[in-house]
């Protein structure tokens, strides 16, 4: 996905970090039905792609389509889809899937940072998943039932679950949806795409800090506390010696970086270590 479509998926998630907080994944169910009504229909997604039509038409569309059947959270995320501009008309399908998946990958999250950092329920959902793809590499025959057209999606999602046994729920959903909804690539392929959203939004939890020289102890814990309390979350902090540095620190939490450009943040961090 680029160009128009990778703007209007960008503009999508950043709307939708602020349902994240309490986001359900009934939500995320929800959410991956509508994608089932989109796939099923050549017209419906032409129409929701259409250039012509404006986008408030479009987002009425998808209301009039879903509405008194999934929650005012999934119309609205949907909607906003149907609103913006796609430069083909599987782009919005994706954008759903990624919309969809990041909101069970939240969830994940959460669960784990109400009493500790967020960061352990998203190695548990891309442990699970990846310990389903290694199954289902290591079973010719859980291969050939996963890919065979005639099986229904509830036997796929049954037999899907079987094999990874011990997966959280956030996890079974992620396999339940690459097992019967798979968009014309491999169900591990899509587990693959779904781990690798888990792992970016890990990123969010792990903050790389760049200094000239290395920090005694009670720096490092003022670091720590500094950054935790700047971002709100219990983060894991890497330190690395930069001597290329000038001076200062350099800090960098997922796609954010802290460098000279950001004053008022750095001196805040510079008056943590500073006592």
């Amino acid at each position: 996905m680029a160009g128009v479509s990778s703007e209007s998926l960008t503009t999508a998630l950043t709307a939708l970090e602020a349902k994240l907080p309490t986001a359900s994944l009934q939500l995320a169910k929800e959410l991956f039905g509508i994608l089932g009504t989109v796939d099923s229909s050549a017209g419906l997604r032409r129409a929701l792609t259409d250039p012509s039509r404006s986008g408030d038409e479009k987002s009425a569309l998808v209301k009039q389509l879903v509405g008194g059947k999934v929650s005012a959270d999934a119309a609205e995320i949907a909607g906003g889809l149907a609103s913006s501009r796609w430069a083909s008309a599987r782009d919005i399908g994706d954008a759903l899937e990624t919309l969809a998946a990041t909101v069970v990958i939240a969830v994940a999250e959460n669960k784990s940072a109400v009493s500790a950092s967020g960061i352990s329920g998203l190695e548990e959902l891309e442990n699970d998943l990846f310990s389903f793809n290694q199954t289902v590499a290591s079973s010719h025959e859980a291969q050939r039932a996963l890919s065979e057209p005639q099986a229904s999606a509830a036997a796929k999602i049954t037999l899907a679950e079987k094999l990874v046994p011990g997966a959280s729920d956030e996890a079974k959903v992620l396999i339940g949806q690459a097992a019967s909804q798979p968009r014309g690539i491999r169900p591990t392929r899509l587990v693959a795409r779904f781990a690798e959203l888990a792992a970016k939004r890990q990123q969010r939890w792990i903050a790389t800090v760049s200094v000239t020289r290395p920090l005694t102890e009670t720096q490092a814990s003022r670091l720590q506390a500094g950054l935790n309390a700047l971002y709100g979350r219990e983060l894991k902090v890497n330190i690395n010696v930069d001597p290329a540095l000038i001076g200062g620190i350099r800090v960098q939490v997922g796609d954010e970086v802290l460098d000279a450009s950001v004053v008022s943040r750095l001196g805040q961090l510079h008056r943590q270590l500073a006592g």
